[in-house]
């Protein structure tokens, strides 16, 4: 009983849930910006650079095998036109990432109140600096004394 006690606890907890509502909204994010890269700006990129359809790229090791109609072997083949529209999407979702933590951390700061000043000294310890500069503006070695 303990045991489900303590899970029902860290189920609870604001931490868990945060997270879980964070995977989720990253999930469908995730998705967008998919959306974004394989179906606005990939065509547009292709079509500037001579319509190629970077997903479609690919270096055939041995191609695929065909009797009666049939596949008898598949296609192997380095798919790099994949590759490229998947580090393409990274960087897309890096960069909307940064811009979205920029703008969040622009505004903790607008909306922080600024450091307080440092307290002022107590009287006495005023009169004690003061004693301690004229001592080291003293010079050693006084005959006076």
């Amino acid at each position: 009983m303990v045991f489900i006690k303590e899970f029902k606890s860290f189920i609870a907890k604001g931490n868990v849930m945060d997270l879980a509502v964070g995977v989720i909204i990253g999930a469908a994010f995730g998705k967008i910006v998919d959306s974004l890269v394989k179906d606005i700006i990939m065509p547009g990129l292709g079509m500037i650079i001579g319509g190629i359809d970077f997903s479609n790229m690919k270096w055939v090791l041995t191609p695929v095998v065909l009797k009666d109609g049939k596949e008898i072997t598949a296609e192997v083949a380095i798919r790099y036109g994949a590759f490229l529209q998947m580090t393409f999407n990274f960087i897309v979702i890096a960069f909307v990432i940064f811009c979205l933590v920029k703008g969040v951390n622009s505004l903790r700061r607008k909306h922080e109140e600024p450091p307080a000043p440092a307290p002022e000294d107590p009287a006495d310890v005023k009169l004690l600096k003061e004693i301690r500069d004229l001592l080291a503006q003293r010079p050693v070695g006084n005959p006076e004394r």
